[in-house]
């Protein structure tokens, strides 16, 4: 567990590092939400991903509760979330839990593992992917690549396109790169949620902020995220792939 001054809160930390021996680093960081539900899921992708030789080594990080979806002691609406709403008791917490990130866990990666500090990237899925969204539209992003899949979009009348939308306006750069899906089946609000960020995206761009849009054939909101996963690390580190594999 890591104890986190910021929120208040002890999280449970999972780790999947590469064989140290073998690849001796230092590697990219992926730090993965809702980690008591969705590391396994996460890691999947992750292993197709190498097993294919399409990305490099990374140290995979989930940050959880110690406790699944809907539990005492799950606090992901609280931690996840830009606004609090009325119906949601307590939400309305990320900018706590994106300084937990940035001031608590990083500088603990960085003493217990070789990671690189200039590819720091944050996953997420559902609400998770909020959080991610919030993380990057930012001032100065304590990340640097983002990998969203099925975001949450609809959270208090899609108060995250406002929130790009006004840090537009306040700066025209915005360094990093993204990558945003979600299955072909999920509901129609969610991908048409999608689609009016990346509308928004598309028609004032950031400079210096490169972006993946994906639909996922035949996923739904339940099943995509290995899928989501391979494909979002493989856009974003195409400069860092080696060479396939020859076939024995």
């Amino acid at each position: 567990m890591l104890a986190s001054p910021e929120t208040g809160t002890d999280y449970r930390i999972f780790v999947a590092a590469p064989d140290a021996a073998a690849e001796p680093g230092p590697w990219p960081a992926l730090v993965f939400l809702d980690g008591d539900d969705l590391f396994a899921p996460a890691l999947e992708g992750y292993r197709a991903a190498r097993a294919a030789r399409e990305i490099p080594a990374l140290l995979l990080v989930g940050v959880g509760y110690g406790a699944s979806f809907g539990k005492p002691g799950n606090e992901r609406v609280r931690d996840y979330t830009p606004s609090s709403i009325a119906t949601e008791k307590g939400s309305g917490g990320s900018r706590a839990f994106r300084e937990f990130l940035r001031e608590t866990l990083w500088p603990e990666l960085l003493r217990r593992h070789p990671v690189r500090p200039d590819v720091r990237i944050l996953g997420g899925h559902s609400l998770g992917s909020l959080l991610v969204l919030d993380a990057l539209f930012q001032v100065r992003p304590a990340f640097t690549h983002f990998l969203a899949s099925a975001p949450s979009l609809w959270w208090d009348e899609r108060v995250l396109l406002g929130q790009a939308a006004r840090l537009r306006k306040r700066q025209g750069n915005l360094p990093g790169r993204a990558y945003l899906s979600a299955g072909t089946e999920d509901s129609e609000s969610m991908l048409g949620d999608l689609e009016l960020l990346e509308d928004q995206l598309s028609s004032r761009p950031f400079a210096q902020l490169a972006l993946t849009f994906e639909r996922i054939a035949g996923r739904n909101h339940y099943d995509v995220l290995p899928d989501a996963v391979r494909a979002g690390l493989r856009a974003l580190l195409p400069a860092e792939a080696g060479p396939p594999k020859p076939a024995a």
